[in-house]
């Protein structure tokens, strides 16, 4: 069994030959490309925080979600989970940009924002807060004219009593029924 070895020369003569053709047309690997190369636009660093309204604590494995806005309409989202800190960081989206944020945690309101994504380092901190209690037209409510019974029986706060329809006053006076027109004459 014969091993054929090429001569070093002739390899060392062939890479040497390509290195100076490729310097004889002035063309090298790092400014020619093989398509027009566009670079990035610049992005900002944007750091998330979720804290507890209540407390401050922060809100571990909160999703937030960003959604880049063209013009009126989103563009796709990106979602992230937050670290034990409560904090997520992402450094993609565009200087110039406007991102819809969107925080979701368990127990807790979502939250949604939109921004203006203008500054090369962005800090944002959100306060979640828990849920409230739905409202309901049957319930007597402090700040609202119309509502349920209260508890005790009694009127809720300011609100005057109701009063029948045939007691309010009329705006308009009553339109009299159109009189039926009079019937042809009958052909004998």
């Amino acid at each position: 069994m014969r091993r054929s070895v090429f001569p070093i020369a002739v390899i060392v003569a062939g890479l040497g030959l390509a290195a100076s053709s490729l310097a004889a047309h002035g063309q090298d690997d790092t400014t020619k490309r093989g398509r027009k190369f566009k670079a990035p636009p610049p992005t900002a660093r944007i750091e998330v925080t979720i804290l507890r309204d209540v407390n401050g604590k922060p809100i571990e494995n909160a999703a937030v979600v960003f959604h880049p806005m063209v013009g009126n309409k989103d563009d796709g989202n990106m979602e992230l989970k937050t670290n034990e800190d409560g904090k997520t960081v992402i450094d993609v989206l565009p200087l110039g940009d406007t991102v819809r944020l969107q925080v979701i945690a368990r127990g807790f309101q979502t939250y949604g924002e939109d921004y203006k994504v203008d500054k090369a380092e962005m800090g944002i901190e959100i306060r979640m807060k828990r849920p409230g209690e739905q409202y309901s037209i049957y319930k007597a409510h402090d700040l609202s004219p119309v509502g349920g019974k209260s508890s005790d029986s009694a009127p809720a706060k300011d609100v005057p009593p109701a009063q029948p329809a045939d007691s309010l006053p009329q705006t308009t006076p009553p339109t009299p029924p159109p009189t039926p027109p009079p019937a042809p004459p009958q052909a004998n």
